[in-house]
């Protein structure tokens, strides 16, 4: 990308879209295009493609979707699908109509199959059945990739995707409605030392494993990537190691600083029962992450104290 080069993020105020804008600025790029909500809906189709048509930015990072955690996508199942499929589609095609020269198309990992082979490699895609709890947010972003494939195919478009792992950091969700396991728990552990509270009760059994990135080392991973990757193969981006949430808890629970107990309750779902990266790929093009797990979340739970006025809890 030129520096000068028009680049349009797309969902620029969450977490990952927001780590991109920084990322880029750091590096130089002046030319940034972004949009709130409010200034530009992207579930509106017309007012998108009369943005692409008027602004026709060079670069488009597609950070922008309705994300939540499993009670979230297993609550408003039909909101993630429409809104996600939507948003996705306009941006995309819009892009295509004025001509933009690369399209960044940000997926998710579970578009993998529940159970399929660790670590998940690339081309496990549609090889089996999803994890049910958020099927319909898996779709949509499938359908993100396979219109970025085609595309390609039948327009000759530079649009690519990646699959990031596990995200968290700064600007996270903290909402226990609609967050994510590791915001979630960075919360539970604050309030509950806050009010000494004995013990921590927790969702599942705390069997399963993830592997977890920072959101700034994924907006790194981008734009490399965006500089240095041209092709229809998506791009798995992790650390291509995983932890149990029983581990995450209780490394959580130490950086807040919290001494009580955690209790699991295993009526609730636990989700997928390992989900790790293949990273090979990745790393064959000479990106690996910077920031490690608990570097990481020490960070963020810093930010989180110094912000939590602002953020949504």
């Amino acid at each position: 990308m030129e520096k000068q080069a028009k680049i349009f993020v797309a969902g620029h105020r969450g977490m990952v879209g927001g780590a991109i804008v920084n990322r880029l600025s750091e590096l130089g790029y002046e030319n940034l295009i972004v949009r709130t909500r409010q200034e530009l809906n992207l579930l509106d189709q017309h007012s998108v493609e009369q943005f692409f048509l008027k602004e026709k930015p060079d670069y488009v990072f597609m950070a922008a979707a309705k994300v939540g955690g499993i009670m979230a996508n297993n609550t408003f199942r039909a909101d993630f699908l429409y809104e996600n499929v939507t948003l996705t589609t306009n941006v995309i095609h819009s892009a295509y109509e004025a001509g933009c020269k690369k399209l960044l198309f940000l997926g998710s990992s579970c578009i993998y199959p529940k159970f399929a082979a660790q670590p998940i490699q690339e081309d496990s895609l549609l090889t089996g059945e999803l994890e049910p709890t958020n099927e319909p947010y898996a779709l949509a972003k499938i359908m993100g990739i396979k219109l970025c494939e085609t595309y390609r195919d039948q327009y000759g478009c530079d649009f690519i995707s990646v699959m990031p792992t596990n995200l968290y950091g700064k600007g996270d969700n903290y909402n226990l409605k609609t967050s994510h396991v590791l915001p979630a728990l960075i919360r539970k552990f604050h309030e509950a030392r806050a009010e000494g509270k004995p013990q921590v009760e927790l969702w599942g059994s705390g069997s399963p494993k993830r592997e977890f990135l920072n959101a700034q080392d994924l907006a790194d991973a981008c734009i490399y990537i965006m500089n240095n990757y041209s092709d229809r193969a998506r791009v798995n981006v992790g650390v291509g190691e995983d932890l149990s949430i029983k581990e995450l808890a209780e490394m959580v629970r130490d950086i807040v600083g919290y001494e009580g107990n955690i209790v699991w309750d295993i009526s609730k779902p636990d989700g997928t029962p390992r989900k790790v990266l293949d990273v090979k790929r990745l790393h064959a093009m000479g990106w690996k992450n910077k920031i490690g797990l608990r570097e990481g979340i020490q960070m963020t739970y810093e930010d989180f104290l110094e912000n939590i006025d602002s953020y949504s809890i």
